[in-house]
């Protein structure tokens, strides 16, 4: 194996392999040792890239969250109109919810942690506030929190759904609840 020198990616493998892991076996079952495995690291250069599990979690997590935010900034930059930003919000519902089911385990993973523990918590705060200051960009404070509450609603009930809410009746919710 290289050394850490000499392989400037092993951070970032190391934590899409802490990300697939926890999608596969939730976060109890994630450790040093399978992460480790699964990047094809030494079990070694854990300790010297992360002082525990805890920063390698909240690392991979704050990178998940990077990237969702980047989905929200993909569907809403290029709005011009209220009506192209209702029709961009309705968009990322269906993105979202028709993703990867890892998207999904990792979202609810993330809210398990941010439930019990601080540090997640925090780092959800700041997700749910970036993600709003998006909508902020479009629609005004408070209609932009209940568009939050929307999306993530309707993104975890599309996706678990045996029968889930179609297009037609996520657009009439982001009307409703953006008409002024």
């Amino acid at each position: 194996m290289a050394t850490g020198h000499t392989d400037p990616r092993r951070r970032e493998r190391t934590l899409a392999a802490a990300l697939d892991l926890i999608a596969e076996e939730g976060v109890a079952g994630v450790s040093h040792r399978k992460i480790a495995a699964r990047a094809g690291v030494p079990l070694g250069s854990m300790t010297y890239h992360f002082t525990g599990i805890d920063e390698l979690l909240l690392e991979a997590f704050t990178g998940y969250a990077d990237h969702v935010v980047a989905v929200f900034e993909r569907h809403l930059a290029g709005c011009a109109t209220q009506e192209e930003a209702r029709e961009a919000v309705t968009d990322l519902v269906h993105t979202l919810s028709e993703g990867p089911r890892r998207d999904l385990i990792l979202v609810q993973e993330l809210y398990t942690l941010a439930a019990r523990r601080e540090p997640y918590r925090a780092l959800c705060v700041r997700w749910m506030r970036r993600g709003r200051a998006l909508l902020e960009t479009h629609f005004p404070t408070d209609t932009a929190r209940q568009l939050d509450a929307l999306i993530e609603g309707l993104t975890l009930h599309r996706a678990l759904d045996d029968a889930p809410p179609d297009r037609p009746l996520t657009r009439e919710a982001v009307r409703r609840i953006t008409a002024a």
